[in-house]
C-alpha cells in the first residue's frame, strides 16, 4: 500500500500537518498556561496591595497590639474559596497572627517557617517579593504562593502578607484547552487526510488512468487514450499520452503493413532463404528452403545442421564467431538433382554486431541444363562441321597430290566433296533456320491452304524414298478436312520432316501410316512407323539439338539431329505442339496437333 505515490503523498502531507499542528500547540499552551499563571499572580499581588492600601493599621511598628483589627479586615475581605492569606509580624520568629483560613484560630501563633514556605517568607523579610508553585502530593493539587513584604515610609519591612492561591482552575482551564487543540489537530489531521487523499486522487488517477491504458498497450491494444480533464502538468501528460499513442499505432500500423510485404515476399519468393545464428541454430525459413531442405515446420536442430551445415563452406558449427565477418560468397551445389547456387553472407543484430548468416537458395537448373546445351550444342556443331571439314581436307589433298590419278576415281573424290559441302549447308541452313526462330526473326506468310492437298503434296515428294526401301505407304485423311491459315512452306517442311525420320528409322518393306482427322478444335496429323522406336531414356531428349539415338547411323543417313528441333518451334509457333509415343523395336507414332484458327 505504502508503495503507491497517492499515501506517500498523504502520509508526507500529514507528517506536516502533524508536526506543524504539535509544534504550534505546545507553544500556544505553553504561553496560555504562563499567561494563566502570571495572571494569577497579578490578582493576588493586587489583593494584597488593596488590603495595604486600605488597612492603615499594617504601618504600625508592632502588628501584635492590632492583631484583631487585622483578622477583623481579613474576614471582612472577600476572599475567594481558591485563595488563603497569611498575616506574618516578625517579633523573634515570624508568626502567623491573622489568616482568612476558616479555621485561622488553630494556626493563630503557630510559626510560619515551619507551617509555610520559609525561603518566601526569608526573601520578603529582606524586603523582595518572592513566589514558588508548590504541589500538594497528599491531595493532589497545585497552589501558588506568594510572599509580600510590607514596607513603612523608608522602606523598612514591617511584616509580611502570605497569599496562598489554588491552581486547580488554571490547570483544568491549560487542560481543556490542551483537549480543544488535540480535537482540533484530530480534526485538522483527518481533514489534511481527506483532503491529501483528494488531492492525491486528482494526482494519481491520472497516473494510474495512464499506467493502465500503458499496460494494455504493452499486450498490443493501441486503440487507448487517456481524457484530459485540466491544462496542468497532468493533462498536458494526457495529451502526450494521447499523442504518443496516435504515433505509436501510425508507427506499428507502418511496421505491420512492412512486415506484412516482407512476410508475402518472403514466403512467396522463388528462392530458398534460411537464418541461422551464431550458434549454429536456424531461426528462420521460408517455405521454398524447407522444402529443399526437407526440414520440418518446427525445425529440429540437429536435424537442421544435418541438412545445411554438410556443406563446407556454410559449417557454421567449425567457425569462430569472428570468422563471421569475412563469410561471404557462394557455391553451386546439387540436392535431390536439382542444382542451386548458394550465395551466404552475414546479417547484423540491432547492436550492430553479427547476428548469424543469410543463406540463399537459387534454383539455377535450368540455367545449368542451357549452359550445358549450349556447351553441348557448341561442341555438336564443331562435330558436325568438322567431320566434312575432315573428309574435304583429304578428299582435296588426295586430288592435289596425286595429279595423275584415275580420272573415275577423281570423280568419284570429287562427288564425296560435293556430298560434304551439301551437308555442310544444310547444317548452317538449319542452324540459321533454329536462329531466326529462337529470336522470333522468322516472317510467317500466313494464307489458308488445305492441309489434305499439303500432306498428299509432301507425301508425293517423297514417293521415290518409299520406292527405294520398298516401303507401304498408308495416306488416311479424313474427308471434308477444312482448310486452315498456316505459313504453307513452314507446315510442309514439318511434315516432310516427320515422315523422312519414318522412311529413315523402318526398315526394307516397312510399313508408314498417315492420317489426318479432326478433334474439337483442332486438327491432328498422325505418322505411325513400324520402325526401329526410340529407347524410354531418349524420348525425353529427342526434340533437343543435334540429338541422336544412334549418332553414327543417322549421321550415315544424312540427319543434322537439327530435323525435329525445328519441326517443334514451327509447330508450337502455330499455336500446337507436337507429341510423340515410342516403343522400341516395335515403332514410332508422331502426332502434329495444329489448331483450325492459328496465331502467328
Amino acid at each position: 500500500m505504502f508503495t503507491s505515490i497517492r499515501w506517500k503523498f498523504i502520509i508526507v502531507y500529514f507528517l506536516l500537518v502533524f508536526m506543524a499542528m504539535v509544534i504550534v500547540g505546545v507553544f500556544i499552551v505553553q504561553r496560555f498556561e504562563a499567561q494563566q499563571l502570571n495572571n494569577r499572580v497579578n490578582t493576588m499581588v493586587k489583593q494584597i496591595e488593596s488590603i495595604i492600601s486600605a488597612s492603615s493599621y499594617l504601618l504600625e511598628d508592632n502588628w501584635s497590639l492590632v492583631d484583631k483589627e487585622i483578622q477583623k479586615t481579613l474576614n471582612e475581605w472577600r476572599f475567594e474559596g481558591t485563595e488563603t492569606l497569611y498575616v506574618i509580624y516578625n517579633e523573634d520568629i515570624p508568626t502567623i497572627i491573622a489568616s482568612s483560613y476558616s479555621n485561622y484560630e488553630k494556626i493563630k501563633g503557630q510559626n510560619a517557617l515551619a507551617y509555610l514556605d520559609p525561603t518566601l517568607i526569608l526573601d520578603a523579610y529582606n524586603g523582595d517579593r518572592s513566589q514558588i508553585i508548590r504541589k500538594d502530593s497528599n491531595e493532589d493539587t497545585i497552589f501558588q504562593h506568594l510572599a509580600y513584604p510590607v514596607l513603612d515610609g523608608v522602606g523598612q519591612v514591617k511584616g509580611v502578607l502570605y497569599m496562598i492561591g489554588d491552581l486547580q482552575d488554571v490547570y483544568k482551564t491549560v487542560d481543556d484547552s490542551k483537549k480543544i487543540l488535540t480535537s482540533a489537530t484530530m480534526l485538522a489531521l483527518g481533514i489534511t487526510v481527506l483532503l491529501g487523499f483528494l488531492i492525491a486522487s486528482s494526482i494519481t488517477e491520472p497516473i494510474r488512468d495512464v499506467t493502465k491504458k500503458a499496460e494494455r498497450m504493452a499486450k498490443g491494444d493501441f486503440d487507448q487514450f487517456v481524457e484530459v480533464k485540466s491544462d496542468d502538468e497532468m493533462g498536458q501528460l494526457a495529451s502526450m499520452f494521447n499523442y504518443l499513442t496516435l504515433k505509436l499505432k501510425d508507427t506499428i500500423q507502418e511496421m505491420s503493413l512492412e512486415k506484412s510485404k516482407l512476410d508475402t515476399i518472403f514466403n512467396y519468393m522463388a528462392d530458398g532463404v534460411i537464418a541461422i545464428d551464431v550458434n549454429g541454430h536456424i531461426i528462420h525459413a521460408n517455405p521454398i528452403a524447407i522444402d529443399i531442405l526437407d526440414l520440418e515446420e518446427t525445425i529440429n536442430e540437429e536435424f537442421a545442421h544435418k541438412k545445411v551445415f554438410a556443406m563446407d563452406k556454410i559449417n557454421l558449427k567449425n567457425i569462430d564467431y569472428e570468422d563471421l565477418y569475412s563469410l561471404e560468397g557462394d557455391e553451386i551445389v546439387e540436392i535431390k538433382n536439382i542444382v542451386y547456387r548458394i550465395k551466404y553472407a552475414p546479417f547484423r543484430n540491432e547492436r550492430n554486431n553479427i547476428g548469424g548468416i543469410i543463406i540463399v537458395f537459387q534454383d539455377i537448373t535450368e540455367q545449368h541444363k542451357l549452359d550445358n546445351m549450349r556447351k553441348e550444342f557448341v561442341a555438336n556443331v564443331s562435330h558436325e562441321l568438322k567431320t566434312p571439314i575432315t573428309t574435304i581436307k583429304s578428299y582435296t589433298e588426295t586430288l592435289m597430290d596425286y595429279e595423275d590419278i584415275d580420272g573415275e576415281l577423281s570423280k568419284k573424290f570429287l562427288s564425296i566433296i560435293d556430298n560434304e559441302c551439301d551437308r555442310m549447308a544444310r547444317i548452317v541452313r538449319d542452324l540459321l533456320q533454329l536462329s531466326n526462330l529462337d529470336y522470333n526473326k522468322t516472317k510467317w506468310k500466313k494464307v489458308e491452304y488445305s492441309l489434305e492437298k499439303l500432306i498428299r503434296d509432301a507425301c508425293l515428294k517423297l514417293e521415290f524414298s518409299f520406292k527405294e526401301k520398298n516401303q507401304k505407304l498408308n495416306l488416311n485423311i479424313e474427308e471434308n478436312m477444312p482448310n486452315i491459315e498456316i505459313d504453307k512452306d513452314g507446315i510442309e517442311q514439318v511434315i516432310l520432316n516427320i515422315i523422312s525420320n519414318a522412311i529413315k528409322y523402318t526398315s526394307d518393306n516397312g510399313e508408314i501410316n498417315v492420317s489426318a482427322k479432326q478433334l474439337d478444335d483442332s486438327i491432328v496429323i498422325t505418322v505411325k512407323d513400324n520402325g526401329i522406336g526410340i529407347p524410354g531414356e531418349d524420348k525425353s531428349r529427342i526434340f533437343e539439338r543435334f540429338y541422336r539415338v544412334d549418332k553414327g547411323r543417322s549421321r550415315d543417313l544424312g540427319g543434322t539431329g537439327l530435323g525435329l528441333s525445328i519441326a517443334k518451334q514451327i509447330v508450337e509457333a502455330h499455336g500446337g505442339e507436337i507429341v510423340l509415343n515410342s516403343e522400341y523395336n516395335v515403332g514410332t507414332e508422331v502426332d502434329v496437333v495444329l489448331p483450325k484458327v492459328t496465331s502467328l
